[in-house]
């Protein structure tokens, strides 16, 4: 009717134990003499105090070394970008000059597309004979006629002349130009050397302050450590010898039973200022397991009594089974002698039968004239 085998709630099982670790917190804080007689650590809130304050410095050693290498990175960074805006506005100045000197409008040999009006700049009015540049379908100048072929000459001479004189200036100033660069690279990867050299050095040197002030801050720290680690051992040694003064003062060893009576309820005692049992309570209890004891015995003997009367009819069983047993063994054995003597008079009659048999019916041979008349039959 009622299913008293249900599993424990885990919720109130989970309650019950957060309960009794509460309890236990409790307990260890009571019952703790230096807590109890000292009441709050002053010393242990200071050395949190102190360490907080170590881990405060500690980081701001920190953030300024970072804010140092950061200082200095950005300058490193600044003198980069103003060297390569130098470098920048240089070439662009070579760039701009190299254009205004060798790349002029007059100089260039490409034909301009854009310049509508040059053809009537170079082909102007017919001006005389003398004038080169008149093709035959002016009239002007027919074939077969190079009124001015020596000038012509000394004017392509001075071209080629010109242009071979152009080309080995340009040849020169691009030498000029990639020796410039090369010498460029390689002042800039020199600074880029130095620069790193010297940021490396810097580097080294925080790196060492660091470690230096990580040292002296771990030597304090283990000092405040030993310190603190030397004030509890003397608290301790302190709290023992006030507790071993006090189990020496007060009723704990003593061997009064009084001591262990509660002043509410006479009835009842104190478990943690017991001291063992009066003699009245030991007599009593000797009683009442003298009493157990014969009880006991009694029990042990009735028990003894109904075991023999279980083993003598146990007994009295075995010999019954034993003469059905017997009797019967001897009902087979006589059913075997019965069966035996049986089966010897069917043999002897078997035996008589096929005597008769054989000497009787069996004792004929067949002629050829039955052999005859069975087969005629049998067709």
């Amino acid at each position: 009717m009622y299913n008293v085998d249900l599993p424990p709630d885990p919720k109130e099982v989970a309650a019950i134990e957060a309960r009794r670790n509460r309890e236990k917190e409790r307990q260890s804080r009571f019952f703790n003499v230096r807590t109890r007689v000292m009441g709050v650590d002053v010393e242990a809130l200071n050395n949190q105090v102190e360490e907080r304050k170590l881990q405060e410095a500690t980081e701001r050693s920190k953030e300024a070394a970072y804010g140092t290498n950061q200082v200095q990175y950005d300058l490193v960074v600044q003198m980069l970008e103003k060297e390569q805006a130098e470098r920048t506005r240089r070439l662009a100045k070579k760039f701009r000059n190299f254009r205004e000197q060798r790349q002029q409008l007059k100089n260039r040999r490409e034909f301009d597309f854009w310049d509508s009006n040059r053809l009537w700049r170079e082909f102007p009015a017919y001006v005389g004979d003398s004038v080169p540049y008149y093709g035959p379908v002016s009239l002007q100048c027919f074939s077969g006629e190079d009124l001015e072929r020596a000038a012509c000459l000394r004017m392509q001479q001075e071209q080629f002349q010109y242009s071979l004189e152009r080309q080995l200036q340009e040849q020169q100033q691009a030498r000029v130009d990639e020796n410039c660069a090369d010498m460029l690279s390689e002042q800039l990867r020199l600074a880029v050397d130095m620069r790193a050299t010297q940021l490396a050095k810097l580097e080294e040197s925080c790196r060492i302050a660091m470690m230096a002030a990580r040292a002296n801050a771990n030597k304090a720290q283990a000092a405040k450590l030993a310190e603190r680690q030397r004030r509890e051992h003397q608290h301790q040694q302190e709290a023992k010898l006030v507790e071993v003064q006090n189990q020496i003062t007060s009723d704990l060893l003593t061997e009064n039973p009084q001591v262990a009576q509660n002043p509410v309820a006479p009835h009842r005692i104190l478990p943690y200022c017991r001291k063992g049992m009066t003699p009245e309570q030991r007599a009593t209890i000797r009683k009442a397991q003298e009493t157990q004891r014969h009880e006991k015995e009694a029990q042990r003997q009735a028990e003894q009594t109904l075991d023999a009367k279980w083993e003598s009819q146990a007994i009295n069983l075995a010999q019954a089974t034993m003469e059905l047993e017997e009797q019967e063994r001897e009902l087979c054995a006589e059913f075997r002698r019965g069966l035996g003597s049986f089966n010897q008079q069917l043999a002897k009659e078997q035996k008589a039968q096929q005597n008769y048999l054989n000497s009787i019916i069996y004792t004929n041979q067949p002629t050829a004239q039955y052999h005859l008349q069975f087969n005629t039959n049998s067709r």
